[in-house]
């Protein structure tokens, strides 16, 4: 893709949208090309919280979903058919999430596994376990630096902890709390199914990954994708404090507001 070239400022820019099961988007921008990573919020939302960041949905030049799950698609279709943002998304996906993006220009496809180029940008596509088609998460790498967009994981699968140690930044999934989930009001096949191998992953599991990545290069962590009912984020920070220390930069993504610009 020919991707419209804005001012450049830090190597990568990034915030999110908003984070959870009401609806997941994080926008990244690196080499004047400015992203959004899925799309589970309306466009209404979507361009009150970039504008609240000083950018407009109208500037972005490309929409990469990760996997059909309407808290990742709902906005899409509409963003992309209101201005004319390209949307990728991996063949088997589009098929699936047919019904929740409504007519769509062709897209551009793109193979879990392989990469993505825009414009200077490289995306790899990792493929995860969780219970999709085919769902992806992402590693985002421009001039030398790389951010891990990595949420709807599955379980700690095998490449995730070398994964974290060449990122210097991530947006990492924390979804819940084993305690609050065990004791919380969910039906048993449901909690079986968010513990499970195609679920999510807990903040033990989590702050594991991140205490791999911190023996790396990792300088900043993002939890994302926090449970509303089974988790708090205080809980969650505290979970991965503990891991890393007082002193390594933690944010966490909101469920309801946009959040800090972070930067690489």
């Amino acid at each position: 893709m020919s991707a419209r070239m804005h001012p450049v400022g830090p190597k990568v820019l990034s915030f999110s949208l908003q984070s959870g099961s009401n609806g997941n988007c994080i926008y990244v921008e690196a080499g004047g090309v400015r992203l959004l990573f899925d799309a589970g919020i309306s466009a209404a939302l979507a361009e009150l919280r970039l504008a609240a960041r000083g950018r407009d949905l109208a500037g972005v030049d490309a929409i990469i979903i990760s996997h059909e799950h309407d808290d990742h698609v709902r906005g899409a279709g509409v963003i992309h058919r209101k201005h004319g943002i390209p949307l990728y998304i991996s063949t088997r996906t589009q098929r699936r999430a047919a019904g929740l993006l409504g007519r769509v220009e062709p897209p551009i496809a793109f193979e879990p596994g392989g990469r993505i180029e825009i414009g200077p940008l490289v995306i790899h596509t990792l493929r995860t376990p969780h219970d999709a088609v085919e769902p992806v998460c992402f590693v985002l790498e421009h001039a030398g630096a790389r951010l891990g967009i990595l949420t709807d994981l599955g379980h700690a699968f095998g490449i995730l902890a070398r994964v974290l140690t060449d990122l210097d930044a991530a947006y990492l999934e924390s979804n819940y709390d084993p305690d609050m989930l065990e004791t919380g009001p969910y039906a048993e096949a449901l909690k079986r199914r968010v513990r499970g191998p195609s679920g999510h992953l807990s903040n033990f599991e989590a702050a594991d990954l991140a205490r791999a990545g911190a023996r790396g290069r990792l300088r900043w962590l993002a939890l994302a994708h926090l449970s509303e009912v089974n988790n708090e984020p205080e809980l969650a920070l505290d979970t991965h404090r503990r891991a890393l220390g007082r002193r390594f930069p933690i944010r966490v993504a909101s469920r309801h507001a946009v959040g800090d610009v972070l930067e690489l």
